[in-house]
C-alpha cells in the first residue's frame, strides 16, 4: 500500500506536513491556521476527516500556531511532549492532550508513528518518521546537526520533508543580525543546504524515491539554488522544494515509487 504526502506549507511562517495511507493521515506540526489548513486540503482533494491526529514536533509558533483549533473543530489528539507543551502555551482540551515518549511507536489507523530526538533550541524537540504497509516516511525539519537519531532514521525512508534552511554564503553576506547567524548556525539551531546534502548523499537508502527540500529561509537561500544543488547528486531519488507560501501536490510514496 503506497503513502499519500504533502506539504502544506514549510518555513518560518508556517509549518505543516500531510501524511496518510487514503483512509486515515496524520498532521506533523500545524504551523498554519486551520482555515488555510482546510482551504489547501480541500485544493488537493484531501478530506479533513481523513486526519486522526497532530503530532508536534517543538513548541515554535511555527509548528503549532492551528492546533488548538484544529484539535477543537475536529476533536483531533494532539501528540506533544509535557514540556512543550508547557512552552507552548497551547490550550487544549484535557482529554485531546496525549504525550508521546522517545521511541515508543504510536499507531494511528493503519499507521505507525515514530518520535525521536532531535538537537534544536525548543524543549525536548523530536522529529518523526510514518509507516504504513512497510513504507516510511520521515519529517527532518528544525535541526542544529544530524545526529545519530537523524541518521539512523533517515535511512529507513522511502521518502523523507529534509530541512535546507540556508545557503552558506548567503546567511553570512545577508542582513541577519550576528547573533541570529550564530544560531542558525549552532548545533541547536538549523542544516544548511550542505549539511543536507552531506546527510542525504551519505546515509540515503537506495530505495529512496522521494526527497522534499523544506524549512527554506526566505532570505537566506533560493529554491532553485538548493534544487539545482541536490539534483546533481539525486541518483534517482525525485528532488523537489516545498514552498512556504503554498502546498505541494500530494506525492504517491510506495508501491508505484519504488
Amino acid at each position: 500500500m503506497s503513502l499519500y504526502i504533502t506539504s502544506l506549507n514549510s518555513g518560518s511562517n508556517g509549518n505543516c506536513y500531510y501524511i496518510g495511507n487514503g483512509y486515515e493521515a496524520v498532521l506533523v506540526d500545524a504551523g498554519i491556521s486551520c482555515r488555510e489548513t482546510e482551504r489547501r486540503m480541500k485544493r488537493l482533494d484531501l478530506p479533513m476527516q481523513t486526519i486522526r491526529a497532530i503530532f508536534i514536533s517543538h513548541e515554535h509558533s511555527d509548528h503549532t500556531l492551528g492546533a488548538e483549533v484544529i484539535s477543537r473543530k475536529y476533536k483531533l489528539p494532539v501528540y506533544i511532549t509535557a514540556a512543550a507543551y508547557h512552552k507552548s502555551r497551547l490550550q487544549l482540551e484535557p482529554q485531546l492532550v496525549k504525550t508521546y515518549s522517545t521511541y515508543s511507536p504510536i499507531p494511528v489507523g493503519g499507521l505507525i508513528v515514530n518520535a525521536f530526538p532531535k538537537r534544536h533550541d525548543a524543549s525536548e524537540p523530536h522529529s518523526f518518521t510514518v509507516t504504513g504497509s512497510g513504507t516510511t516516511v520521515g519529517v527532518f525539519t528544525d535541526i542544529g546537526m544530524a545526529c545519530e537519531h537523524v541518521v539512523h532514521h533517515l535511512s529507513q525512508c522511502h521518502a523523507a520533508f529534509l530541512e535546507a534552511n540556508y545557503d552558506e554564503k548567503m546567511l553570512e553576506e545577508g542582513r541577519y543580525p550576528l547573533f541570529l547567524k550564530r544560531r542558525i548556525r549552532s548545533d541547536d539551531g538549523h542544516l544548511s543546504n550542505l549539511q543536507a546534502l552531506e546527510l542525504f548523499t551519505t546515509h540515503r537508502p537506495s530505495f529512496m524515491s522521494l526527497l522534499v527540500l523544506s524549512h527554506l529561509s526566505a532570505y537566506n537561500n533560493s529554491p532553485e539554488l538548493v534544487h539545482e544543488l541536490f539534483s546533481r547528486h539525486a541518483n534517482g531519488t525525485r528532488i523537489v522544494v516545498a514552498s512556504r507560501y503554498k502546498e505541494s501536490e500530494v506525492f504517491q510514496v510506495g508501491e508505484l515509487t519504488g
